[in-house]
């Protein structure tokens, strides 16, 4: 009952006086389709926007519960190349693709030769820098999308805003007429097209710095978690041999 209520008063005050949908009908062919763009981008901005702070959150957590199981891991070098420990994420695929490379070029424990274990951890490192690489591009997934609609939003909506105030006064100049009431319909629905681009942008740019520099801490930490895992390689590897 209320909801009706509500209803039939924004109804009413929708038909008493100049709207949105006013301005929306008075705008040019151009300007009702650059409108109807913006509001896919508005669409296609939230769902970035979500999915990424979700992926962000997934990768968080799946690289925090790794590192607490690598934590109770006495010798990191003994775990299974191939599946190392019960786990997923970034951290999960620099580890398996460090120790894939630690026993691939002369993983014997027993060698204490320092120019084979020093050409064996340059394997390693390499295979830590490709596997970063590639998490990082993971990391960075969908962040084009969605600064290309920070960025061009607001340059459609005045791409829409400068058209239709063009049709505005070639259709008064064509009329014959210059009066305020001909021209303010036409430049009302124009300028309709600048406000749909700034509500597309505003929520968006703050959006893209906040997932941007949540990816900016997740490279750091990921870099960090890598140079980590390569000492640790390193260590485990000269105590073995020496012992």
């Amino acid at each position: 009952m209320s909801f009706t209520i509500l209803y039939h008063s924004l109804f009413i005050q929708a038909a008493s006086g100049p709207n949105v949908f006013t301005y929306f009908a008075q705008s040019n062919f151009a300007g009702k389709v650059v409108i109807l763009i913006l509001g896919l981008f508005s669409i296609v901005a939230w769902t970035v926007m979500l999915g990424k702070y979700l992926d962000l959150s997934k990768l968080r957590s799946q690289n925090q519960r790794y590192e607490r199981l690598l934590s109770r891991e006495s010798h990191l070098i003994a775990l299974d190349p191939e599946r190392p420990g019960k786990g997923a994420g970034p951290y999960y695929n620099i580890i398996r693709e460090a120790l894939e490379a630690f026993h691939r070029y002369g993983g014997d424990f027993g060698n204490a030769d320092p120019h084979r274990a020093a050409l064996r951890m340059g394997h390693v490192e390499n295979a830590l820098q490709r596997s970063v690489a590639e998490q990082i591009l993971r990391y960075e997934a969908k962040m084009v999308v969605l600064g290309s609609i920070v960025t061009g939003a607001p340059f459609l909506g005045l791409l829409g805003t400068v058209w239709g105030v063009m049709d505005a006064f070639g259709g008064m100049a064509g009329a014959g007429s210059a009066s305020l009431q001909s021209l303010a319909p036409g430049v009302s629905g124009a300028l309709l097209t600048t406000v749909a681009g700034l509500i597309v942008a505003i929520p968006s740019v703050f959006g893209y710095n906040y997932l941007l520099q949540q990816t900016k801490i997740s490279v750091v930490e990921l870099e960090n978690f890598a140079s980590t895992a390569a000492d640790r390689i390193e260590l485990e590897a000269q105590a073995t041999a020496n012992s």
